[in-house]
């Protein structure tokens, strides 16, 4: 259900990106999606990859400074209004979405969106009260692979 994420600190200066993509394709690891922020000083690369204990060994060994965090995948309507009903049911819950972005794969009519949460398993709990499809990661990884 909750999805381990990485999260690594980049100086924001150039040539630092592209660090930790070469030490996980030379890992043999596939980064199934990702999504970087940036401020003036640095920036924050967050990353779903199926073997995260290996790539999170990966890019510590390497003297990377990664940070495991706990996201959600969410099935979204992919349709004019499908993010609004999900959204509807956060609010509804009283909880926060610290940070969302979209997950690179899709299926069919279905969208999947990777959302922060403070509490992951109390909004799994919520959410699927509501009739929101909670996507587990096996599931997630699963469908990648076909």
């Amino acid at each position: 259900m909750k999805i381990h994420q990485l999260s690594l600190f980049l100086e924001n200066k150039s040539g630092q990106l592209r660090i930790p993509i070469r030490l996980l394709a030379d890992a043999g690891i596939d980064i199934l999606t990702l999504s970087l922020a940036d401020t003036q000083q640095f920036g924050i690369l967050r990353l779903i990859v199926e073997d995260w204990e290996k790539a999170r060994q990966v890019l510590e060994d390497a003297g990377c400074v990664v940070n495991v965090t706990e996201v959600v995948a969410i099935e979204v309507a992919d349709r004019p209004g499908g993010l609004d009903i999900v959204l509807a049911a956060i609010e509804q819950a009283g909880m926060n979405v610290e940070y969302m972005y979209a997950f690179t794969f899709g299926r069919g009519d279905k969208a999947i969106i990777i959302f922060r949460f403070e509490d992951a398993d109390a909004a799994i709990e919520q959410l699927r009260s509501r009739g929101v499809n909670v996507v587990k990661g096996v599931e997630l990884y699963d469908r990648l692979k076909k």
